[in-house]
């Protein structure tokens, strides 16, 4: 477990019970926003994002501070993120979730270090669960070391986000997992769907896109957990290699396997 696993926890913890459970499901219209068609902002994005911002460099000042909503106001700050040390925040996970008063949602945090995730955290607000990764230290559930479980059906089950694709690719999604693979409902929420494929729920699940904010903490989970995530072509998501996609599964083999489905 990582050295600073405690002290950003309660960091999360705060944020979850001063700024964020008090007004899910309490949301004014004037409080959300949007920022790009079919990309939500709240109130709560914004202020969990100041709180976690100024107690992050407070706690590591030698780090840059990089947020999702700093990020789109100003997109340059992702600018040379491969280089040097830097938290990377998401505020709030699964913004339409929240916004609609439903759960799950999540806050995410990832540290990471000349483009290498060194350590990612993620919090469920609602119950409390924080899942948590240290690279070479495993991966753990509220402080119990977990493993990847692929669940024991005749098919896998596979939650993929289709609805950023265009119709004729989601059509051939389709098209490739009948009888081969079990489609279920996405939770809208990667701080939710990266747990899902380390606890036995689901085993395999496919990104359009990759924001470091929405999976630097999850891919870090999963593959300390004994998952596996890379980008459909099978090179290795990182901070300093851009690219489309992600392909997400509870087992190396499960990889291959899925990517000979949907990719071919």
């Amino acid at each position: 477990m990582h050295a600073l696993y405690r002290p950003v926890a309660m960091m999360m913890e705060q944020v979850a019970a001063e700024i964020m459970l008090p007004r899910f499901r309490r949301l004014s219209a004037s409080e959300i926003a949007e920022k790009t068609p079919g990309d939500f902002v709240t109130i709560v994005d914004r202020e969990s994002e100041d709180f976690l911002s100024a107690a992050l460099a407070r706690l590591l000042p030698e780090a840059r501070v990089v947020g999702e909503e700093a990020a789109a106001a100003d997109p340059t700050i992702l600018d040379g993120l491969h280089e040097g040390v830097a938290w990377v925040i998401d505020p709030l996970d699964g913004t339409m979730n929240f916004a609609e008063g439903k759960h799950p949602f999540a806050i995410m945090i990832a540290l990471i270090a000349d483009g290498e995730t060194q350590a990612g955290w993620i919090l469920d607000p609602i119950d409390g669960r924080i899942c948590h990764a240290a690279i070479g230290g495993g991966a753990f559930v509220d402080g119990e070391r977990v493993h990847t479980e692929p669940t024991a059906g005749p098919r896998p089950i596979g939650a993929i986000a289709t609805y950023f694709l265009p119709p004729e690719r989601q059509a051939e999604i389709e098209r490739r997992c009948e009888g081969r693979i079990d489609l279920v409902a996405i939770p809208r929420c990667a701080g939710e769907q990266y747990p899902r494929l380390v606890l036995g729920q689901n085993d395999l699940t496919l990104f359009e896109r990759s924001w470091p904010w929405d999976h630097l903490p999850g891919a870090l989970f999963l593959e300390e957990a004994g998952g596996r995530i890379a980008r459909p072509d099978g090179t290795p998501y990182r901070v300093a290699m851009p690219g489309k996609g992600l392909l997400a599964t509870a087992s190396p083999r499960l990889w291959d396997d899925a990517a000979e489905i949907l990719f071919g």
